[in-house]
């Protein structure tokens, strides 16, 4: 099939199948693009027409994307998130004179994120434009995938593929949170058995129910852990003695509490990836890859260890960061 006839398509087009799709309605969506509802239906069949498949399949009260719709959206999102972050790289560059790049990061890793980038600044004189998006590392893989992030510093238990090239930066452990007068609480470590029948509490998002789980249905018996959205709560849990807290070290390092005691979880341990998470392709400016190139050295916390690369494939005529 030639792919002359897509040629033809419109970034206009393109963010209409995307507002549509994300709105679910084509009131809102043309109230949203300040368009005609005719116009945006227009623009849509313009599209099927020019792709020779039906992109979405109408009822009364609802739309639904056909399998080929669902397959053209990621990459319409692709192309329109990649425009928007392009056009305001551009606006930043002329108007203040600064490149603009779009950081994601998981909560947990912030402080350290955060401090890195602030030396690259420092170290090289530099003024950029920063965006920052906290988020759960599920969200900071797809927004990355789908171009609306540079790059993301996520924790992950497997390869993320998909277009994205990751280098590993640590391996962050899970610790157990206890009161300080529980009957652990004088251990130097505790293993998974010992946890026995008492009830945990755990994040409910993220990389912890992948996990946590396994090793808690193999040696905890007792009843269904509590999750929670927030360490605050965790830890609240956890001082009125209703639970054992279950959580990456490096939630942790901060904690400042004369009440609790944070334990090594052993037998087995359980980490997860930290990993900087980025396109594998040509990025978008030269300040977003020489960020990257800074963060791959300098972001590896635990003293020693060595970042590794486990997604990135190097291909001829492409320019890769340097390790």
């Amino acid at each position: 099939m030639s792919t002359q006839p897509l040629r033809a398509l419109t970034l206009r087009q393109l963010q209409c199948f995307s507002v549509l799709v994300e709105e679910g309605h084509f009131g809102r969506a043309a109230q949203r693009l300040a368009i005609t509802q005719p116009a945006l239906s227009n623009a849509i069949k313009q599209m099927e027409k020019l792709l020779g498949a039906e992109l979405l399949s109408r009822t009364t009260h609802s739309l639904a994307l056909t399998p080929v719709g669902a397959e053209v959206l990621a990459r319409t999102d692709f192309l329109v998130n990649t425009v928007d972050m392009a056009l305001r790289d551009i606006e930043s560059t002329v108007r203040r004179g600064r490149a603009f790049v779009h950081i994601g990061v998981i909560p947990s890793a912030s402080g350290a994120v955060a401090e890195a980038v602030g030396e690259f600044l420092r170290e090289g004189g530099r003024e950029l434009e920063l965006a920052w998006r906290d988020a759960p590392s599920t969200t900071l893989l797809a927004e990355v995938r789908s171009g609306q992030l540079d790059f993301a510093v996520a924790a992950i238990t497997e390869a993320p593929g998909g277009g994205l090239a990751s280098v590993e930066l640590f391996r962050d452990p899970l610790m157990l949170v206890l009161r300080r007068d529980h009957a652990l609480a004088s251990q130097q470590e505790v293993g998974w058995e010992a946890i026995g029948s008492e009830r945990l509490v755990l994040f409910e998002s993220g990389s912890m129910p992948a996990l946590g789980n396994p090793a808690r249905a193999q040696f905890a018996q007792g009843a269904e852990p509590y999750r929670v959205s927030y360490s605050e709560t965790l830890y609240a849990l956890v001082r009125g003695g209703l639970a054992l807290g279950l959580m990456p070290r490096l939630y942790t390092a901060s904690l400042r509490d004369p009440q609790l005691v944070v334990l090594p979880l052993a037998r087995p341990r359980i980490e997860r990836r930290v990993v900087l998470v980025y396109p594998a392709g040509p990025t978008r400016n030269e300040a977003a890859s020489e960020l990257i190139a800074f963060l791959r050295k300098r972001l590896p916390l635990v003293p020693g260890a060595p970042a590794k690369e486990v997604a990135a494939k190097k291909r001829p005529g492409r320019r890769k960061a340097p390790s």
